[in-house]
């Protein structure tokens, strides 16, 4: 059964990049890298036959198995006993000489006790023959050298595991799972703590398979302890809310909802199991239940102070935005339209709580605090319309607005002088000298002398240079005076 969260639908306008980029370098590294591997495999089993190792490893190789199976209990080993001593009886020579030189924890094997398996005749041969084609082509491939080997632990390990892969099937899997879970934790954490956290995951996955692998000499390849890292993270970002999960069972699918971290136990419990009864898979299933809880617990120890969840990741995209804000406006319009002035007002000002960059709600606000020009709401409403229209740069709205709150609300709550002040400024930058009078006149009526002799000093400066000396006289004469 496969059970993915699959709460979030892709915004190519904002792509996710860090994952793409990762799922392409996992791609690069598997066609230019390991694509080489092989040919050194071709090519050490080529010298492997040419040399006839196999007539000295085969039997000893049975026989490792058969004391693995009855002094050590590895009961997993017996159907891969069984399926070596079919390779021996048929002519397969190549998958014999395969199965011979990749297992790992074979050849130390016979490095550690090869004075009493063979006789020293058969010792020198082996030694001189095997040993060259171990230093030339198995040590070379790529899983050797770029794996995570639990015997042989390296820090750079941890990191470059994540991106190898053990053939086409792995690698497609992984990198299908890598795009649904990566597109979302990478939208909620950002491009950088995303690469970061998914990389500490797959270091972290890496840990603890070598922990239950403790002097294995088997390699780790492949991202799926760090996609593991990814569920953990989705899960514990939306914690219980309930979300959208997809399951496969069998040839039917459907989806279902459910709190999110009710997951988490579910899938670290499956992983687990399958450790203690799946018998020999070939799949890493404690890096899995490793990079589960390193996902969960970066976001439950971290996700109020470096791995903070973005606060836009739990908006709506734009095109449900959208369309919220549609309907939503809609219902005020109607309320306008019924004369329901306080109902539509109330509607206006909650979708601007959530829309405060449309200008058009705004101005519905203006609008209908212009009908009580004796309240409050009407100069506020006013001073909020004339920042707008200056920060959108329609200095003629800013002159008009206030213009017509001089006529119907100035003598009921009256502007403050900085209020006038910025009209006269704009009034000059428009080259609108009556405005700019006239904005000078509410100024001083305000009783701010310092802002009036220097609007003064402004007026007087910009007679000048029109070369309207009645003018400049005037507004020198009021400067001296203050």
């Amino acid at each position: 059964m496969l059970i993915i969260p699959a709460e979030n639908t892709v915004n190519w306008k904002r792509p996710p990049w860090i994952t793409l980029g990762l799922m392409l370098t996992c791609l690069l590294v598997f066609l230019f890298y390991q694509g080489g591997d092989s040919r050194k495999i071709e090519q050490a089993v080529g010298q492997y036959l040419d040399s006839d190792l196999p007539s000295l490893e085969a039997p000893a190789y049975e026989d490792y198995l058969q004391r693995q199976i009855r002094f050590e209990g590895a009961e997993d080993r017996v159907h891969e006993l069984q399926q070596f001593q079919t390779l021996r009886e048929g002519d397969e020579p190549f998958w014999l000489a395969v199965s011979l030189l990749m297992d790992r924890e074979f050849y130390r094997y016979l490095q550690n006790n090869q004075q009493v398996i063979w006789a020293p005749a058969d010792r020198a041969r082996w030694a001189e023959q095997r040993i060259p084609i171990e230093e030339n082509f198995i040590q070379k491939l790529s899983s050797f050298q770029l794996g995570l080997v639990p015997a042989e632990l390296t820090l750079y390990n941890l990191i470059t595991y994540q991106f190898l892969h053990g053939g086409w099937g792995h690698i497609i899997g992984n990198l299908v799972f890598l795009f649904l879970l990566g597109f979302t934790v990478e939208k909620a954490l950002g491009a950088g703590r995303f690469l970061v956290a998914y990389l500490i995951c797959g270091a972290l996955s890496g840990l603890v398979f070598t922990a239950f692998s403790s002097g294995s000499y088997l390699p780790l390849v492949g991202a799926s302890g760090s996609i593991s890292g990814l569920m953990g993270m989705y899960v514990a970002i939306y914690g219980l809310q309930k979300i959208r999960f997809f399951y496969f069972l069998g040839v039917y699918f459907n989806y279902f909802r459910a709190p999110a971290l009710a997951m988490l136990p579910v899938w670290l419990g499956k992983e687990i199991y399958d450790y203690w009864f799946a018998g020999a898979t070939g799949i890493a299933y404690m890096a899995h239940a490793g990079g589960l809880v390193a996902g969960a617990g970066l976001v439950w120890m971290l996700g109020r102070s470096w791995l903070q969840v973005r606060e836009e990741f739990f908006e709506p995209e734009e095109d449900e935005q959208d369309a919220r804000f549609t309907s939503g406006y809609a219902q005020a319009m109607a309320s306008l339209g019924r004369m329901e002035f306080e109902l539509a007002r109330h509607q206006f000002v909650a979708l601007r709580e959530h829309y405060p960059d449309r200008p058009i709600l705004l101005e519905h606000l203006y609008q209908l605090a212009k009908l009580r020009p004796d309240l409050p709401e009407y100069r506020d409403r006013t001073r909020e319309l004339m920042n707008d229209a200056l920060a959108r740069r329609q200095p003629e709205q800013v002159i008009e607005i206030w213009k017509e709150f001089l006529g119907k609300g100035e003598s009921h709550q009256p502007l403050d002088a900085e209020d006038h002040n910025r009209v006269l400024f704009t009034s000059l930058k428009q080259h609108d000298m009556k405005a700019a009078e006239k904005a000078f006149e509410r100024l001083r009526g305000t009783g701010d002398q310092l802002l009036t002799s220097e609007a003064c000093r402004l007026l007087v400066e910009e007679f000048e240079k029109l070369q309207m000396e009645p003018k400049a006289r005037h507004y020198r004469q009021l400067l001296n005076a203050n």
